[in-house]
């Protein structure tokens, strides 16, 4: 495929009158795209923002709408309507509010206790584990008490968070999580039993195999959260492509995702009262208004070069193969923008192709080399772990040495750590730990 610079001689055109809102657009994402027109409304009466992401939610949501509503159809109240829009709107609550609203009697029925499980649940991280110092919150709550807190109150306090929920909530470690949650759990007395049992040396589960029930309880032991805030962990909002990579027949297409853009209706007449404005006034907000269409459009128009641009450049990675080395000022001398502007037309933008939905960044990484760029190396490191001895998981210094055996180049182990931590795997001792959770076959 041959890429065509005709459009550039337009883009440079418009862009001289609609400079100023073309960049904040062009800079915003999908899902704040329409936020961004949002704040140019505010102060130009003579358009309004059309919410076509918040119809397609409406359309995919109208079913789900329709069985609340006949199940509230007939329930007692002002506004059935409205108590199922309520029901919708319902924002889940943290975990530390969750906590704090079962630290009550008769599990913490003083003061005191009320106020060292406080503390205690300021000093879980963000997994959900304890890793505060029982002295210094004794300390503190010693001081705002006016009483004498020790650590072992503290201590005895914090073991009482095997009750709440979630379970394993304020545990030292994963052993310690898994037996507060079996505390949660109705199990026959002889499974309970083999739990704790295997539990004291869950990595040497396998030499009880020949229990009896060693099967269930390693169901039961399964079935523990790790880490136990895990329903807690932001919810990662959902990704809407920019463009579509789409083949048919050995023909590779690119098109606009322009189902969810926000659309603009210029108005005729002033929400306010046109008697009152000056014509001069009514005509650059008229004026004002057309240009941000334009700049919507040049948008659309910009996003769709990069498209076809990314199809020539890396025609490989689409039909399978890996990404090839891209910089930024490959776009920026077909665009005849400056490297900053085509940064801003990638970022927070997405591509949805047959193989997944991909960062626009993704395909300008930085080149490790002339050929290897860097998000190759990640996606082999992904491979390796994937792929490993569950029995003796790769060392990051042993996954260095096979990348510069693969890739015939020199890295840093640091590079290493810092992808592992970029593609969320654990270090080799924490995975060898979880590996051996997993059932064992027989």
């Amino acid at each position: 495929m041959k890429l065509r610079t005709q459009t550039q001689t337009t883009l440079k055109a418009k862009l001289s009158s609609t400079l100023k809102s073309w960049l904040p657009i062009l800079q915003s994402g999908m899902s704040d795209l329409e936020e961004t027109l949002n704040e140019f409304s505010k102060e130009n009466p003579y358009f309004d923002i059309k919410s076509n992401i918040a119809q397609d939610f409406s359309s995919q949501k109208s079913s789900q709408n329709k069985r609340q509503k006949e199940l509230l159809r007939g329930a007692k109240g002002s506004s059935v309507e409205g108590d199922a829009i309520e029901q919708f709107c319902v924002q889940e609550d943290s975990l530390e509010v969750v906590l704090s609203e079962q630290i009550v009697p008769p599990l913490f029925p003083t003061a005191n206790s009320q106020e060292i499980a406080k503390k205690i649940i300021e000093n879980l991280n963000e997994e959900g584990y304890f890793k505060g110092d029982c002295e210094k919150i004794a300390q503190t709550c010693s001081e705002l008490l006016n009483a004498t807190i020790s650590a072992t109150e503290v201590e005895r306090v914090r073991k009482r968070f095997a009750y709440l929920d979630p379970p394993g909530i304020a545990a030292l470690d994963l052993i310690e999580s898994f037996c507060f949650q079996l505390e949660n759990l109705d199990v026959p007395s002889e499974v309970y039993s083999l739990v704790c049992e295997i539990l004291q040396d869950l990595e040497h589960h396998t030499k009880h195999k020949d229990a009896k029930l060693y099967d269930k309880a390693m169901k039961v032991i399964q079935s523990f959260k790790n880490p136990p805030a895990l329903d807690f962990f932001q919810k990662e909002a959902a990704i809407i492509p920019d463009i579509l990579v789409l083949e048919e027949k050995n023909n590779i297409q690119v098109q606009i995702n322009e189902k969810y853009y926000p659309s603009i209706e210029i108005q005729t007449q002033s929400k306010e009262d046109k008697a009152q404005l000056k014509e001069e006034f009514i005509k650059t907000k008229i004026k004002e208004a057309r240009d941000l269409v334009d700049a919507l459009e040049m948008r659309k128009a910009t996003l769709y070069k990069i498209g076809l641009m990314l199809v020539e450049y890396q025609y490989e990675f689409f039909k399978g193969g890996e990404i090839k080395p891209m910089k930024l000022k490959d776009l920026a001398e077909e665009f005849g923008h400056a490297p900053s502007t085509i940064s801003r037309a990638i970022s927070n933008k997405f591509l949805e192709c047959s193989r997944g939905i991909f960062p626009l960044k993704n395909f300008f990484a930085t080149a490790i080399d002339e050929e290897t760029a860097n998000t190759t190396i990640k996606d082999f490191v992904a491979d390796l772990v994937k792929n490993e001895n569950k029995q003796k998981p790769l060392s990051d210094n042993r996954i260095l040495k096979l990348i510069e055996e693969k890739f015939n180049i020199k890295i840093v182990r640091r590079t290493i750590t810092k992808y592992r931590a970029q593609l969320n795997i654990a270090s080799s001792s924490e995975r060898k730990k979880l590996y051996k959770i997993a059932p064992a076959s027989h």
